[in-house]
């Protein structure tokens, strides 16, 4: 069976030939790069909108990286580049969602404008597997563009691993009988609920505009991963209803095939005042609960609340008050 990073990358051999022109701006030491957003697939709502493109580029090395970048392309970072490659490489990987973003970037003979995050891989990975901020997985579990395949191993996991938790995520929320857009709708919004722009600069059907046009690509991405869930879930073709096991023991399985970090803070809320029981204890537990998606719900958003507002904080030094202001014009203008 093709592993999922490779399904996910699946359609780099259709990439636009603009993506290859804007990367070849940038310096070429990244491992990974992925674009996103309404721009980059469609969304309801947005079609005929002149839309920015989002690109993320996974490097080995921040520190050089950013050093080459900022001789290359100076413009793009607001004051901190003058504290130097060093301490911008540091911000990247010591705050917030650990991505350093250069917004509004007028790529002007291409009439286009794009904003692009910088990430270690290692701190990539790391979000793959354990959820630590749930915003790179976040963005991952959708389909997305592959611009530059990745030859780690590792990360080829750490993908395939993120898409998996996704599933196991899902099924917990969701109720015994569901449709396939339920699904998707279910893994969409993992990191969107408790996000902080959503309250602010988002449009509130931003999810629903997500799934509905993308379905096909859904099924895409996760009929790899859905072929390994066949003794929890039944997934028919078609319009056909999806019915899942909804057994104590099977949530159990979910359950302690969770991201690290969500099930560190599970067992924090359920320890909370009380006794102080293990990690399986508590899982079990928490099967067995009537609330047992309503406690995984809230332990998800307040996830993505923490990591949105810290990114977002991040984001207003990185792109200088000025771009700040006009991007967040932006957001506010594309819900109107």
């Amino acid at each position: 069976m093709a592993s999922a990073a490779v399904k996910v990358a699946g359609a780099a051999k259709d990439i636009s030939p603009l993506y290859y022109r804007i990367l070849s701006k940038f310096p070429q030491n990244f491992t990974f790069c992925f674009a996103y957003g309404s721009a980059v697939k469609p969304q309801i709502g947005n079609e005929k909108k002149h839309n920015m493109i989002d690109l993320i580029y996974c490097v080995d090395n921040s520190y050089r990286w950013h050093g080459a970048n900022i001789e290359i392309n100076p413009s793009h970072y607001s004051a901190l580049r003058f504290l130097g490659k060093g301490f911008v490489a540091r911000f990247q990987e010591k705050w917030g969602a650990k991505v350093y973003f250069n917004t509004l970037v007028d790529i002007k003979e291409e009439n286009v404008t794009i904003k692009y995050g910088v990430v270690s891989q290692k701190d990539l990975i790391a979000d793959l597997l354990d959820w630590n901020n749930l915003y790179l997985a976040g963005r991952l579990h959708k389909p997305v563009e592959i611009i530059k395949k990745t030859n780690s191993s590792q990360l080829q996991i750490a993908l395939q691993s993120n898409l998996r938790s996704a599933v196991h995520t899902a099924l917990l929320i969701l109720p015994e009988t569901f449709s396939e857009y339920d699904f998707y709708f279910a893994i969409s919004n993992l990191s969107y609920a408790g996000d902080f722009r959503m309250t602010f600069g988002e449009n509130k059907n931003k999810v629903r505009n997500i799934v509905q046009p993308q379905l096909l690509n859904f099924r895409e991405l996760y009929r790899p991963i859905l072929q390994q869930f066949h003794a929890y879930v039944d997934f028919p073709t078609g319009d056909a209803q999806c019915h899942q096991d909804i057994h104590p023991e099977t949530k159990l399985h979910h359950l302690m095939q969770l991201p690290m970090v969500p099930q560190q803070r599970i067992v924090k809320f359920w320890n909370h005042g009380g006794l102080q029981q293990d990690m399986e204890d508590v899982l079990r537990a928490v099967a067995y609960d009537i609330d047992c998606a309503v406690i995984l719900r809230q332990i998800l958003k307040d996830l993505v609340w923490q990591s949105s507002v810290r990114q977002s904080l991040k984001g207003i030094p990185t792109a200088g008050i000025l771009k700040s202001i006009r991007y967040s014009a932006k957001k506010i203008a594309k819900m109107f």
